[in-house]
């Protein structure tokens, strides 16, 4: 007889509940240091370009270190590397709140606070090269592989719901707190994640070339991602939904200009992919979506593709609204496909290393997709832009299922199923 599908699988083993709660605690702090600082900055300047080095700042580094970050998480034990990126966030942290303290910056220049901030978001960047490898890793070793499925599930649903209610709680928090208390509030969250992280024990390394040079060690990654077509797959379907697909990053022109919604449609309108792809996520923990994943990953881009060019079409303020919402709903769909393939196909000794070229695919794409949203924009119009983008998605879509007969043909219940057996 079959097995019933148990959606709290991956919540029945307590290190895996105590990794939730970090995860949540340090992607909510991060969410929320972002926009703090993008409103200190940008209360100093009162220059839009000095929010685009802010995430300038931060991307370089973390896209240049990537490589060399998965090289050293594949080499080392995984709870004490984390232990030293939760430990360079919560220093970060307490910089940014020093620098935002009036008592002690008074007798800095402008321009001497603004750089002070721009190098720790510099030195941000290079933390988060190593973070997002080593929870990847971290994960892997937490849970046993017949429940990776169900695990990346609710581990995207933790990282949904930390990127959104840190941007919400940040804006609230400036208001009653400001600025400065509010920075304390998230090297707190730091700080418990170092607790947290005491909660879990230590892991073995299970990387069979300890000490591999690291020219050699980052070609196998490289080779090895680039030849797994399905992972290679998963990856360029993202990248490419997020490139063409930057509706987002022209939300304000669409609230001011042609929906004329004013801040409060803007945030209504910003938080409706989220809200869409959080709904999934918590829904895919009851209903599988392992079977057929090749043809469900195909069909949620190629409708997030449909999606943003109704978007873009829309002048109707709760049309646009839906539009966005269902783009949350299908990109939800996505994540937690191309999370279980990653968990499934990536062998233990190369997790860091697939997970840092992941996120130089996902990382350099969400940069790319900004700044391909706004050079279409003024050359073909906003509304051009986004509908192009979408077109674009459709058609890469179409062209992966036409010419990538394996992908579409993708099951990932036959691995869990041979994963089960094997245990």
């Amino acid at each position: 007889m079959k097995k019933a599908h148990d959606p709290y699988a991956a919540l029945r083993y307590k290190e895996f509940n105590t990794f939730l709660l970090l995860r949540f605690a340090m992607v909510f702090a991060w969410s929320m240091q972002f926009i703090v600082i993008e409103w200190q900055v940008y209360s100093l300047t009162k220059n839009p370009l000095s929010l685009g080095i802010i995430g300038l700042m931060e991307v370089i580094p973390a896209i240049a270190m990537a490589l060399f970050a998965g090289h050293i998480v594949d080499q080392k034990e995984k709870k004490g590397l984390l232990f030293k990126c939760i430990l360079g966030f919560s220093v970060i942290s307490f910089g940014l709140f020093l620098l935002t303290w009036p008592p002690i910056v008074s007798g800095y220049s402008t321009k001497s606070i603004l750089y002070g901030i721009y190098f720790m978001v510099f030195l941000g960047g290079i933390v988060r090269s190593f973070l997002g490898p080593t929870i990847f890793s971290l994960l892997s070793l937490i849970v046993p592989k017949k429940v990776y499925p169900n695990a990346a599930t609710w581990s995207s649903s933790v990282w949904q719901i930390g990127s959104v209610l840190g941007p919400a709680v940040a804006g609230f928090s400036i208001t009653l707190i400001g600025v400065h208390w509010s920075m304390c509030s998230v090297f707190a969250c730091s700080v418990f994640s170092l607790i947290a992280l005491s909660q879990i024990s230590t892991k073995p390394i299970l990387n069979p070339k300890i000490g591999e040079p690291i020219t050699d060690s980052l070609k196998e990654g490289v080779k090895f991602v680039f030849q797994n077509k399905t992972i290679l797959g998963a990856l360029s379907l993202d990248m490419v939904a997020v490139l063409f697909g930057g509706a987002v990053a022209l939300l304000p022109i669409f609230a001011q200009d042609i929906l004329k919604v004013g801040p409060e449609g803007f945030g209504v309108l910003r938080a409706a992919p989220a809200v869409g792809s959080f709904l999934i996520l918590i829904v895919s923990a009851y209903v599988p979506m392992n079977k057929n994943a090749g043809m469900k990953l195909l069909s949620a881009i190629f409708a997030f593709g449909l999606c943003i060019i109704v978007f873009g079409l829309s002048t109707i303020f709760w049309l646009s609204v839906l539009a966005l919402f269902f783009s949350g709903v299908v990109d939800g769909i996505s994540v937690v496909i191309r999370q279980t393939i990653l968990q499934l196909k990536t062998p233990d000794h190369m997790r860091g290393r697939v997970s840092a070229v992941n996120s130089i695919f996902v990382g350099s794409s969400n940069e790319l997709g900004a700044f391909e949203s706004g050079l279409t924009a003024k050359l073909m119009g906003t509304v051009t832009s986004v509908v192009f983008g979408g077109s674009m998605t459709l058609l890469i879509v179409l062209g992966t299922g036409i010419f990538s007969p394996g992908f579409r043909k993708l099951d990932l219940q036959k691995d869990i199923e041979e994963h089960e057996k094997g245990e």
